[in-house]
């Protein structure tokens, strides 16, 4: 009897546990579909007040002191909005650096972990279209009421524990104390978190211990803070390294390799460069001859290695898998048995499986990166590609896709910051373009154009009047993108007129945040499609 009335006490516990349980969820979900679409935008426009990533540079350039303090301020503020050090220390995180292709190695470990079954948290900058972009769960951008609601309670948090006017986070460091609140609550396995500028002293680097982390091909960029030399930029870079941790590198630079090893030493972190896209060995080739350029193929070895380490990390902590040799022994074999995984705190026989690498590797997308899309007049080539490797890469890919296509071909380009662009225009103009376009980072869409890039739209259009003049004759400067789409389409009718049937090619390059303004147009939802 005694024993009867136990079990009814220890289920009646259950229950009542379960009903509070449920009751709790009931209030976050309530509370969260209480904020409207307006809330969102009045946070977007609150954010946009907070000093822009473009005044910060100026700021921060050659003031390495305003460097030094600048993790000290993103630990303050991470205090007030809740979280100490100890609690980010429970997020499990693979944090990547780099020049080229931070976001796709990000993007294709996240779908590669993903397709493993894990709950997955993406951070990535800058937006192409909106901000909530940024923050990804599980593959899809956090929708405009959850942002609004964490935007929100954080604000609040920080505007009442501010000491003076002015103190509070810049608008990016701001968004990375957003991210990793919002990361903690929603409870992910793993947070793929990219870098901002450099590493050494990016927002992002209150990492205190990743799983693994990432460093990307490297070239110069960011000069004015992070250094005149490709030395002096790995050196940066390799600010995320940490001690006992396990970090990859993509081939590099023998100068910048040196610098990465040296500083793999300092910080005790075992670096490994990355093996050849086809050391692989694809089952079946399924791999070998697909749409990956060069660079994606690199990118794509970046994140395998990074994925495996972490599952392996979540399997055995004290045991690392020497991926290089091991995982290509396996490669013609279907799975790759692991231990048993620990998942939502319940043990499960998982499998490394990599027939689910292959297929979340060709699922992948990662909007404006060497992107094409088919429109009902024209073909759009889109790549954001702001340094010179970037768009040597780019011009090398486009012209590869336009060998044997007819038809005119269009260029539209910005370039922000304090680059040299005349090596740029050089390198387009081995392409036959039939018209080319400079404009500033504006779709011609105000809704859209209030959540893009603050630097001076003034700024931007004296720059496009000197690139006009670089380039010479068949060039324009236009006011925003819309209206280059719409003076394409009228020549185009003129054509049409003429019975001409070859579909022009429009090439879309240079800022990401052009690309962005542009994606507005075709392709508002990012679907990878469009109807224009």
């Amino acid at each position: 009897m005694g024993f009867v009335r136990f079990q009814f006490s220890i289920a009646r516990i259950f229950e009542i546990t379960c009903l509070r349980i449920a009751k709790i969820v009931k209030n976050m979900y309530k509370e969260r579909s209480s904020y409207t679409i307006r809330n969102y935008h009045d946070a977007i426009k609150k954010l946009q007040c907070l000093q822009s990533n473009g005044t910060y540079i100026k700021i921060n350039a050659n003031n390495p002191t305003r460097n030094v303090a600048k993790l000290k301020d993103m630990e303050k503020y991470l205090n007030r909005s809740g979280i100490s050090l100890e609690q980010l220390d429970e997020l499990s995180v693979i944090h990547v650096a780099g020049t080229k292709g931070k976001g796709s190695v990000c993007a294709f470990t996240e779908s590669i972990l993903r397709a493993h079954g894990f709950k997955t948290g993406f951070y990535s900058s800058p937006h192409l279209i909106t901000v909530k972009e940024r923050f990804r769960i599980n593959g899809n951008p956090i929708d405009e009421r959850d942002f609004a609601y964490y935007f929100w309670n954080l604000y609040k948090k920080l505007d009442n524990l501010k000491e003076f006017e002015s103190d509070m986070p810049m608008y990016f460091k701001f968004l990375t104390i957003l991210m990793f609140n919002m990361f903690l609550r929603e409870n992910i396995d793993v947070a793929i978190i990219e870098v901002g500028i450099g590493g050494e002293y990016d927002s992002t680097n209150v990492i205190r211990n990743p799983v693994c982390v990432g460093i990307t091909s490297l070239a110069l960029e960011h000069t004015s803070i992070l250094g005149n030399t490709i030395e002096e930029i790995a050196y940066q870079k390799a600010g995320i390294f940490k001690p006992n941790t396990i970090a990859f590198t993509v081939p590099q630079q023998k100068e910048a390799l040196e610098i990465l090893k040296q500083r793999a030493i300092e910080r005790q972190t075992v670096l490994n460069v990355t093996p050849s896209f086809q050391d692989y060995k694809w089952k079946n080739n399924v791999l070998n001859n697909t749409r990956f350029s060069q660079i994606q193929q690199q990118n794509a070895s970046l994140a395998i290695q990074l994925a495996i380490q972490w599952m392996q990390s979540r399997m055995n902590p004290n045991h690392s898998l020497i991926i290089n040799k091991k995982l290509n022994n396996n490669l013609e074999s279907n799975n790759v048995q692991t231990n048993n995984i620990k998942g939502n705190n319940i043990e499960e026989e998982k499998y490394i499986s990599f027939e689910k690498i292959t297929s979340a590797l060709s699922r992948c997308v990662w909007p404006g990166r060497q992107e094409i899309l088919k429109g009902t007049l024209f073909d759009f080539y889109l790549d954001g590609a702001h340094t010179m490797e970037s768009m040597d890469c780019c011009i090398s890919w486009f012209s590869n896709q336009i060998e044997n296509v007819n038809g005119k071909r269009y260029l539209i380009f910005n370039m922000i910051g304090k680059r040299n662009v005349s090596p740029f225009i050089k390198s387009l103009k081995k392409i036959q373009f039939h018209k080319v376009y400079f404009v500033p980072n504006l779709s011609g869409i105000p809704e859209v154009d209030i959540q893009s890039t603050t630097i001076s739209i003034n700024e931007q259009k004296n720059k496009c009047q000197e690139y006009c003049k670089m380039w010479g004759e068949h060039s324009v400067v236009a006011e925003n993108v819309m209206e280059i789409f719409n003076d394409i389409k009228m020549e185009h009718a003129v054509e049409k007129a003429n019975i001409s049937k070859d579909r022009s090619q429009i090439l879309i390059t240079g800022s990401l945040h052009l690309v962005g303004a542009a994606l507005a147009i075709l392709d508002p939802n990012l679907t990878m499609t469009t109807k224009f």
